[in-house]
């Protein structure tokens, strides 16, 4: 048994083309750029600045947006390496895959979807509140949740989930219409919000802008697994604001940023990768960037990260409320629905393209990977992952592990990082549309920023992390292991070099997987 093997970027890119199980190549770099704002640009722009500021950073909150987007640019750039050089679906799992071998990149796929089906489902769960929220706002008084036999269905993610895995079956490129169209809307109402939000700012509450640190309010007992595991690590006491207090608010508001690994999962669906995904992935980002700072002054500008801090869920309303204007809650109730809208939708695409990948290699069953001959889309697969999303977001608690989701994407920009190195060292005749800059050291820091931000998260939250790991390790060593086609490919392989009987390898050996053949 290897578990170092290796699977070969040329044998990647000829099982996306085995027919039956082939994408559309649709999308333009405008697709991909409203992709990005359109699963990153959700309700978080409006509640996740407010929480990180209320209780981390203070003012200094725009800082921590400002590290969380430069940890994201450096991962995204080896994403765009590694997509220029393998334009597969997959995302991070093919990358780890070519590079670090067959157990890590089960790991990282296993933290994929992790990622994808948490972050759908949290996020399903709060578009179903939001639009409770918006009758109410129009005099109709809807409940967010029905009980049925004693348990609340939350009849909203349902509803949207539906809707998407429908538009999504039926075709990516339609799909990415009808996205761009609610993207369009929603940075309207972002852009409304900050020159709203600029009238009230007064100078004085960005004063301190950096808050002295203190120890937080609360049980003592309660405190030791909200802390970050660093401060478990080191020693120090659980504290607020401060230095630390920055890269905690970095380490939350990272959130905001987990679009853009989601924009190259869909690497195989891209017209002209080469060029499209760097252009797409870039412009996205840099748009999102913009927003996200330009929406955290105003908010600390409006009022003093002390109010904030003394409500229990603070969010740009809040803020609004504080300074007297009531009537921009509607605009920012209509804004977070439509912000949610198109989340779901990338959300729910970028996890069947996990899945899509990691059953073409028979990690998992392979019957998932088949695509329908008309639209060339994993439909089963697609209406598989919505009805999952549906039920864990309507019939769950869920949003107890919206911290589960960053730790999920950094953990995969931790291995995409330094994958990097590892594709530079063993194949160095591939010429990639797009190349990191500065050699070893950009590709370096962003494994050490992505790593620093993982241990600022919660002691609880590596905690269910540590149990999420242990399950995907058991169901590898169970079933992925024996199934996969790469592990049946060696078996073929080895008994024809030792002589056995039996037919020739299905696959012939492609140039990266001879040395893994000599290993096993």
């Amino acid at each position: 048994m290897n578990l170092l093997r290796t699977k070969s970027i040329e044998q990647s890119i000829a099982d996306a083309d085995e027919p039956g199980r082939k994408l559309k190549r649709s999308l333009s770099t405008w697709d991909l750029m409203i992709m990005g704002v359109a699963v990153a640009v959700g309700a978080g722009i409006f509640s996740v600045g407010a929480k990180a500021a209320a209780n981390f950073a203070g003012p200094a909150v725009t800082l921590s947006f400002a590290i969380a987007a430069v940890t994201c640019a450096l991962a995204i750039m080896c994403y765009a390496e590694f997509a220029t050089a393998i334009p597969v679906a997959g995302s991070a799992y093919v990358f780890t895959y070519a590079t670090m071998g067959e157990l890590l990149a089960w790991i990282i796929g296993w933290n994929l979807i992790l990622e994808l089906f948490t972050a759908a489902a949290v996020i399903a769960k709060y578009w179903g509140i939001y639009l409770s929220k918006v009758f109410a706002l129009t005099g109709l008084d809807i409940p967010p949740a029905i009980s049925l036999g004693g348990v609340d269905l939350y009849w909203g993610a349902f509803l949207i989930v539906a809707i998407f895995t429908v538009l999504l079956v039926l075709g990516t490129k339609l799909s990415a219409r009808v996205g761009n169209i609610f993207t369009l809307i929603k940075i309207g109402v972002v852009l409304f919000v900050i020159v709203v939000g600029f009238t009230y700012v007064k100078f004085e509450n960005y004063s301190p802008f950096v808050p002295t640190a203190q120890p937080p309010a609360g049980d003592g007992a309660a405190d030791v697994l909200k802390q970050s595991f660093f401060g478990f690590l080191t020693g120090a006491a659980p504290a607020q604001y401060g230095t630390m207090g920055i890269f905690a608010g970095a380490a939350l508001v990272f959130f905001a940023f987990i679009g853009f690994d989601v924009v190259a999962t869909s690497a195989e669906e891209v017209k002209n990768p080469q060029k499209t995904l760097p252009r797409g992935i870039f412009g996205g980002l840099a748009l999102v960037t913009l927003l996200y700072i330009l929406v955290s002054l105003a908010l600390t500008g409006m009022v003093s990260y002390t109010q904030l801090a003394e409500a229990k869920s603070p969010t740009l309303t809040t803020a609004f409320e504080a300074v007297g204007d009531t009537s921009a809650a509607k605009v920012i109730a209509f804004g977070s629905l439509v912000g949610l809208t198109t989340v779901i939708m990338v959300l729910l695409m970028g996890l069947s393209r996990v899945v899509l990948a990691m059953s073409r290699d028979g990690l998992l069953p392979r019957s998932l990977s088949k695509t329908s001959e008309k639209r060339s889309t994993p439909a089963r697969l697609q209406i598989i992952c919505g009805a999952a999303v549906a039920l864990v977001a309507g019939l769950t608690n869920v949003d107890l592990l919206e911290e589960m989701i960053n730790i999920g994407t950094l953990s995969a920009f931790v291995v995409v990082s330094l994958g990097i190195l590892v594709l530079r060292r063993k194949r160095p005749d591939l010429k990639p549309a797009f190349r990191v800059p500065f050699g070893k050291v950009l590709p370096i820091v962003s494994a050490v920023l992505c790593l620093y931000l993982m241990t600022n998260l919660a002691v609880e939250t590596w905690i269910f992390f540590a149990f999420w790991l242990v399950l995907g390790l058991a169901i590898y060593f169970a079933y992925g292991q024996r199934h996969s086609r790469l592990n049946e490919r060696f078996a073929e392989a080895n008994a024809t070099v030792n002589g056995a009987p039996g037919s020739a390898p299905r696959m012939a050996a492609a140039p990266d997987d001879e040395d893994e053949l000599s290993r096993t």
